[in-house]
């Protein structure tokens, strides 16, 4: 009897350990038609759909640069010529409706998937856009800016996203990179047409605005083209469909391969929410607060993109042509070209580089030269002469410091363009995939509030500046180039080092401003 019973304990035993050996194979099997899809090349398709993409992140370049011009342009259009505080207003207000624009993409985008929100933001911009063309008065003017301001808010938040999402693996950096560099071609295009209309008098700066609602048109129309994202087709059950779009992302893959991905995209919605379509915000949103993980990776996230845009560099946008009127540039809004210019070409330096060399790596070297860039501009400021409390000229000649002036805020754009200003939009793939869609929604958040608080006091604080103070900032990440976009699984897993343990990245911002911390604050601080 006992000789039988272990027989049957043995064989009991052989099967279970079949079986396992049976999952391990399976295993290895679909983790390697994983691998083998990645290898395949990127489509041409799938390139196509990150430049329809990109179009939003145009109309977020072009709506948000051409108020430069706008601003030396406008003089008495509106009514009477706008004060320092009007002129904030208006700036900032397209920041506050970004603000309100990204938390409405970001609720939205999980449960309408990720194209609804981008048309949303197609016909908020041609409402904002002909509410400022044909406006007459401040009030409207205003409105109209905050309408635009919600279609540049729902882009930031879902383009960068949508792109990563449809990217494959090896082409994610450059892809997402891709997307800012449209956002730079955007606000090079706007400084070239408000400039070329600075010469028109009367209501020239109308051309420059209503040229804005066309970019939207187009993007609705290739956007009816375009997939869903494969993670949300998988996440609402559309499996077809699904397969369809890695078919076109990977036309070279076999059916086993697309088969492999969608069951890893499928088992990884399901591990990390159990179901998806039903978790409520709430507990999406308490996940983030919740498990230490997801929320270092959401607040590493969020650092970067408050540093890229604390340090400064939308007051360029902004109030460039202002700024180099201010120090004796005779044509203000053509100067204010060359730093659009610069934005532009850099951004496409950073998306050759972003997934050679790594994330951290160019961070380290940029922003670094980035404040050694302000230092100097600061120290120029001081000779060039200019009445501290009228911000006037004191004379006609500003000589070297002007100029001097003009390279360290040229070589700062550079730098911010190859490093921080890019790789703050590519920190989504920071964020795990359960919550990605609200995390990319607190990074886009940040990214306006902080903007916010810029546009809407630069102004003032070139009059009324105190004394700066010094500090560094040393902030963690890790480089995810070559991680697929599910990093929050790999960390849990221990396929990769908890990166928050490691040596991270020194961000060496040392020259920051007690006036919101706006580096470029320090230029003015001589004037005093």
């Amino acid at each position: 009897m006992s000789t039988i019973n272990n027989k049957e304990f043995k064989d009991v035993k052989d099967d279970v350990f079949i079986d396992k050996l049976e999952k391990v194979d399976t295993f290895s099997d679909e983790q390697a038609e994983l691998d083998n899809i990645e290898t395949t090349a990127a489509s041409k398709a799938a390139w196509l759909i990150a430049m329809t993409v990109s179009i939003g992140g145009f109309l977020f370049g072009y709506d948000t640069g051409y108020i430069s011009s706008v601003l030396v342009t406008i003089g008495t259009s509106l009514g009477h010529e706008l004060s320092t505080s009007e002129q904030e207003l208006v700036t900032s207000l397209t920041s506050g409706g970004a603000l309100v624009g990204a938390v409405f993409a970001g609720l939205v985008a999980d449960k309408y998937g990720r194209k609804m929100p981008i048309y949303a933001a197609c016909v908020v911009f041609v409402i904002g856009t002909l509410l400022q063309a044909a406006a007459f008065h401040l009030p409207q003017f205003a409105i109209g800016r905050f309408v635009v301001g919600l279609g540049v808010g729902s882009a930031a938040c879902i383009c960068p996203l949508f792109i990563a999402e449809i990217s494959p693996m090896r082409y994610r950096g450059r892809m997402v990179a891709f997307n800012n560099m449209s956002v730079t071609l955007g606000q090079l295009i706007a400084s070239g047409i408000g400039a070329g209309f600075a010469h028109v008098k009367g209501d020239g700066w109308r051309a420059t605005v209503a040229i804005g609602g066309a970019p939207p048109i187009i993007l609705a129309v290739l956007l009816y083209f375009c997939p869903e994202s494969p993670r949300q087709l998988v996440a609402h059950g559309r499996m077809e469909l699904a397969e369809a779009c890695l078919l076109k992302i990977y036309p070279t893959s076999t059916t086993q391969m697309r088969q492999a991905k969608i069951r890893s995209i499928e088992a990884s919605i399901h591990e990390q929410t159990g179901s998806m379509a039903d978790e409520s915000l709430w507990k999406t949103s308490k996940r983030i607060f919740t498990t230490p993980a997801t929320a270092r990776a959401v607040f590493t996230a969020c650092a970067i993109m408050a540093i890229s845009q604390l340090g400064g560099f939308n007051t360029l946008m902004y109030y460039s042509a202002t700024l180099f009127g201010l120090v004796g540039f005779s044509n203000a809004t053509a100067v204010a070209i060359v730093v659009s210019g610069t934005n532009f070409l850099f951004s496409i330096v950073n998306l050759v580089l972003v997934d050679r060399f790594g994330r951290r790596a160019i961070l380290k070297v940029t922003v670094l030269g980035m404040a050694i860039c302000m230092l100097i501009a600061a120290v120029s400021f001081h000779y060039i002469p200019i009445n501290a409390k009228t911000l006037e000229l004191t004379s006609d000649v500003t000589g070297w410091p002007a100029i001097m002036v003009l390279i360290c805020i040229i070589c700062y754009v550079a730098f911010l363009s190859s490093g921080v200003a890019t790789i703050a939009w590519i920190g989504t793939e920071l964020i795990p995939t359960e919550v990605r869609a609200v995390g990319t929604m607190l990074n886009t958040v940040t990214c306006w509030s902080t903007n916010i608080i810029i546009s809407s006091t630069f102004l003032s604080m070139m009059k009324g500046l105190t004394p700066v103070t010094c500090q560094s900032k040393r902030l963690r990440t890790r480089n995810p180039r070559g991680i697929d976009a599910k990093p929050g699984e790999a960390i849990r897993s221990g396929e990769i080092e908890r990166p928050w343990r490691r040596r991270g990245l020194a961000l060496y911002v040392s020259l920051y401003s007690t006036s919101w911390f706006n580096p470029l604050h320090l230029c003015f601080h001589f004037l005093n």
